[in-house]
């Protein structure tokens, strides 16, 4: 995938929508894909279905069709941080999360590993969107959300790595200084009415889409819901209002 094929106007909904399958085991996992009737095209894999699953539920997906976000935040030394991106490319994972905050010596091992032929493409992790800024002083962070979370993308990009996952609320301020290449993944997104669980940081589809978003996470809100499908298909329609209006001649 190339910077600008991400980015351009042209995306589907489908494109720009990941559904979070937050759940504990392959067996629970298969049952909300069913559930969720084709609507979505891009699956994201934290590190509790990981955990559990592995590599084959990556490749079991991979085969029926979707398009692997593999979010296992990946902080630690450089060699090992490396090691797992050439783990994920075995897996067949195309979009594959590191912490920001682990450094510029880490990111760039990553960046490394991450040139080999089908290998994801990295997406750093600025600030979680979980955190305020009252969250960030309780580990030694005086910087605000917005203010960290800038610092970290600017590491990022100098350390070869041009996708960041940052709130709505940094959308703007990222994309104006990383540049309209960016490709900005953002969580903590609630649609109207709909509980903010344990998220600080959050906005609506449309709001992210109209900030600048490149792609959206949607875990509980659409896997939790009474009908997943329904859910999905209400975000896709959001996105598109909001590309449309943001792009009325795309």
């Amino acid at each position: 995938m190339t910077n600008s094929s991400i980015n351009s106007l042209f995306l589907s909904p489908k494109d720009r929508l990941a559904v979070a399958l937050d759940v504990p085991d392959a067996t629970i996992a298969f049952g909300m894909v069913d559930r969720l009737e084709g609507t979505c095209r891009w699956l994201k894999i934290g590190m509790e279905l990981y955990y559990a699953a592995g590599n084959s539920l990556v490749e079991a997906l991979r085969g029926r069709g979707f398009s692997i976000f593999l979010d296992l935040k990946l902080h630690d030394i450089p060699n090992t941080v490396a090691g797992a991106v050439r783990s994920a490319t075995v897996a067949g994972a195309e979009l594959l999360t590191v912490h920001a905050s682990g450094g510029g010596v880490m990111l760039q091992a990553a960046a490394e590993a991450a040139q080999a032929p089908d290998s994801p493409r990295l997406i750093a992790v600025t600030v979680l969107t979980s955190m305020d800024a009252a969250e960030l002083a309780s580990v030694g962070v005086s910087a605000s959300p917005v203010e960290q979370a800038l610092r970290l993308a600017r590491l990022a990009k100098e350390s070869g790595i041009d996708g960041m996952v940052c709130s709505a609320e940094e959308v703007s301020s990222l994309r104006q200084e990383i540049g309209p290449e960016a490709f900005l993944v953002i969580p903590g997104i609630r649609p109207a009415g709909a509980s903010k669980d344990d998220q600080q940081r959050i906005a609506t589809p449309g709001d992210a889409i109209s900030r600048g978003a490149s792609m959206l996470v949607v875990g509980r809100p659409i896997t939790l819901a009474s009908n997943p499908a329904d859910a999905a298909r209400a975000v896709l329609a959001e996105i598109a209002a909001a590309d449309e209006t943001s792009n009325p001649k795309r």
